[in-house]
C-alpha cells in the first residue's frame, strides 16, 4: 500500500501462497480483492476477511465487479462468479461463495471489461469476444471472426501461409457503453452492442501485438504496442509507439443486394440507421525504444506511458500547450504595454 502524495510505502502484505495476478476494489463494500490461486477479501487495514479454497495452479488472471455484491474471476477458460456476503454473527467476517461457472470460452480468458451496470464482456486467447448479462450471467452475444477477412469485406485480406495464435488473441478490451473496442492481434476492432457486429476495424494497426487500448473523448481510441495514430490505407511500417485513431466519417448502409423483406425487415432498418465508421491514424507518439506495455490517460493533463525499455514518459497535448503559450505571451505583452489593440 502506497501513499500517493509522498510516494512512500505505507504497509506491505506478504502472506500470499501464490503469485498475485490481479487486484480490484469494491467501493460499495469497502473491501478489496486479490486474485491468484485463491480469491482473497481484505479490508482497509489489510486484514484478511476470507478467501476461497485453492482454485487452480494457473489461478485468477482478471477480476471484475458485478452487481449484487458479485465478482467475475477469469480462471483459464472458465469465468467463475463469486458472491460476497457479510457473516451472520455480527462480526467483521465475510463469506465468499462460488455461485456459477461459465464455460463458453474455448481458450484462456485474457480480458474483462464492464460495459454498463447490466452488461460486461470478455475476450479470449483465440479471438473470442462474448457479451454477458451482468445480473443472470447469460450470454447475450458473441463474435469470433475478427481475423476472418470474409466477415469484414471492407478490409483488404492479407495473404499468409500460416497464422500465429497471437494474431487472433483478444489482448485487451474497453467500452463506451455503446461499443466494445477490442485489441485483437495487431489490429483494433469496434463491436457495436446494439447491432451485435463489428462496425469498424484496422487489422494492422501496429507492427506487433496491441497490448492496451483505451477510449478517449470524441470517439478517439488510443492503442499501444507502441502509442500511435494511423491511416486506414497506410502500408508504411510503423514505429513502436502509442497510436491514436479517430473516426474518418461514416456512411449509412443503404440496400446493397436484395434483402428478404419478410425475414429481414427489422434488421435492414437497423442497418440503415447505423453508421459504419472508419479508423484513421492521426499520429504516433515516438519516444520509447521498446514495446509500450500500458498507458494512463489524464484528460487535459496528458497521458503517461510505460515501456519494456524501463522508461515512463509523460506526454502533453501539443496543440493545447501551444495555444496556452500563445495566450500567456499575449497576456505578458498586454501587461507591458507592448500590445496595442486597434479598433
Amino acid at each position: 500500500v502506497w501513499d500517493c502524495t509522498s510516494g512512500r510505502q505505507v504497509q506491505k502484505v506478504s502472506c500470499f501462497h501464490s503469485t498475485v495476478k490481479c487486484l480490484t476494489v469494491l467501493q460499495s463494500l469497502d473491501v478489496w480483492l486479490s486474485g491468484g490461486s485463491d480469491l482473497c477479501v481484505w479490508n482497509r487495514k489489510l486484514d484478511l476477511l476470507c478467501k476461497t479454497s485453492h482454485l487452480t495452479d494457473a489461478g485468477i488472471s482478471a477480476l471484475l465487479e458485478l452487481p449484487k455484491n458479485c465478482v467475475a474471476a477469469a480462471v483459464g477458460k472458465e469465468l467463475i462468479i463469486f458472491r460476497l456476503s457479510a457473516s451472520n454473527n455480527g462480526s467483521e467476517g465475510w463469506n465468499v461463495l462460488e455461485v456459477k461457472r461459465l464455460v463458453d470460452h474455448q481458450d484462456n480468458i485474457l480480458s474483462l471489461v464492464s460495459v454498463n451496470d447490466l452488461t460486461f464482456a470478455t475476450g479470449s486467447h483465440i479471438g473470442e469476444l462474448i457479451v454477458w448479462d451482468a445480473l443472470d450471467w447469460t450470454k447475450l452475444a458473441s463474435e469470433c471472426s475478427f481475423w476472418d477477412s470474409s466477415a469484414h469485406p471492407d478490409v483488404q485480406p492479407e495473404i499468409k501461409l500460416s497464422q500465429s495464435p497471437n494474431e487472433t488473441s483478444v489482448q485487451h478490451l474497453t467500452s463506451d457503453e455503446e461499443c466494445v473496442f477490442a485489441a485483437v492481434g495487431k489490429g483494433i476492432y469496434v463491436y457495436n452492442l446494439q447491432m451485435k457486429r463489428v462496425i469498424a476495424c484496422q487489422r494492422t494497426a501496429h507492427d506487433s501485438s496491441v497490448l492496451h487500448i483505451e477510449k478517449l473523448p470524441n470517439r478517439w481510441s488510443l492503442t499501444q504496442s507502441s502509442l500511435t495514430k494511423e491511416s486506414l490505407h497506410s502500408n508504411i511500417p510503423l514505429p513502436r509507439s502509442p497510436r491514436l485513431f479517430s473516426p474518418l466519417g461514416f456512411f449509412n448502409m443503404w440496400g446493397f443486394g436484395r434483402a428478404n423483406k419478410q425475414a429481414n425487415q427489422a434488421a435492414k432498418k437497423m442497418q440503415e440507421n447505423t453508421p459504419m465508421y472508419f479508423l484513421e491514424l492521426v499520429g504516433d507518439l515516438i519516444g520509447h525504444s521498446s514495446a509500450v506495455q500500458m498507458f494512463l490517460y489524464f484528460g487535459e493533463l496528458g497521458l503517461a506511458t510505460c515501456s519494456a525499455d524501463h522508461l515512463i514518459i509523460l506526454w502533453k497535448d501539443g496543440d493545447r500547450e501551444s495555444s496556452l503559450r500563445s495566450l500567456t505571451l499575449f497576456q505578458k505583452l498586454a501587461q507591458n504595454g507592448d500590445l496595442q489593440l486597434k479598433l
